[in-house]
C-alpha cells in the first residue's frame, strides 16, 4: 500500500469526519458518545489548518481516499499549559496494522519539530495493546492512571496518560528515532502484526 502524508485540506474535512464517527459509534478510541456533523467541526478544522502548535495531518492512499489522519491539539485552555500538546491518531479500519498510524505519527512530529513545544501528551482508554505499543516505540512513557474516567456504552473505562518532550535525546526514547525514520517511507507490503491503533486516545472535556 502506498500513502501520502499530507496537511489536510478543506475536502478531506467530511472523509475526516466519516472516519472519527466510526469510532464514536463502535470503539472507546474517543469519549465522544454521539456522531459530529461536519459543520460542527468546521471550528476545530480551521484551528488546526493554519500550522503552529496545532496540526492536522491525513493519509491518503495513493493520493486520493483518506485512509487516517494525526493531530495536535490544546491539552487544557488555560495559557500555561500552552506548550503542552495531545496527540491523537485514527486509522480507517479497513487499514489498522498497515503502518498508516507510524507514518503519520513520525510525519507529525516532524512537522512541530520547531515549534514552542515542551510535552506532547496521550491519553489511551485501557485496554488498547497497540495504541500502547504505538506510542512506545515513539518514545512515550506512561506516567498514570485514572480510573473509571469514562463511561461509554454502559460500562467505565479507565485512561493511562503518556508523555514524551518534543525532541528526544540520545538517552530518552532511542526506539522512537528508529520508528520515526522508518515511518517516513511509504507504507508499503502486507500488514504486520501488532500495528498502530485505530485511535489511541480518548479525549477530555
Amino acid at each position: 500500500m502506498e500513502i501520502e502524508i499530507a496537511p489536510a485540506r478543506e475536502d478531506d474535512l467530511e472523509p475526516i469526519v466519516a472516519l472519527y464517527n466510526h469510532y464514536v459509534q463502535h470503539s472507546s478510541a474517543t469519549f465522544e458518545v454521539a456522531p459530529v456533523t461536519v459543520d460542527e467541526r468546521r471550528g476545530w478544522f480551521a484551528d488546526h489548518a493554519s500550522g503552529g502548535r496545532h496540526r492536522l495531518l491525513v493519509a491518503r492512499e495513493r493520493g486520493s481516499a483518506v485512509v487516517g489522519w494525526a493531530t495536535t491539539s490544546p491539552f487544557r485552555p488555560r495559557a500555561a499549559y500552552a506548550t503542552t500538546v495531545e496527540s491523537s491518531v485514527y486509522c480507517h479500519p479497513g487499514h489498522v496494522g498497515r503502518g498508516v498510524g507510524s507514518a503519520l505519527y513520525a510525519a507529525l512530529f516532524r512537522a512541530i519539530a520547531e515549534e514552542d513545544i515542551e510535552r506532547i501528551v496521550a491519553g489511551i482508554a485501557l485496554p488498547n495493546p497497540a495504541s500502547t505499543a504505538l506510542h512506545g516505540r515513539f518514545g512515550f512513557r506512561p506516567v498514570g492512571v485514572f480510573t473509571r474516567v469514562g463511561r461509554k456504552f454502559g460500562r467505565y473505562w479507565d485512561v493511562a496518560w503518556y508523555e514524551r518532550p518534543r525532541h528526544l535525546g540520545e538517552d530518552d526514547g532511542a526506539p522512537a528515532h528508529r520508528a520515526e525514520r522508518a515511518a517516513r517511507a511509504p507504507a508499503t507490503g502486507p500488514p504486520r502484526r501488532g500495528g498502530p491503533s485505530p485511535g489511541p486516545r480518548a479525549p477530555i472535556g
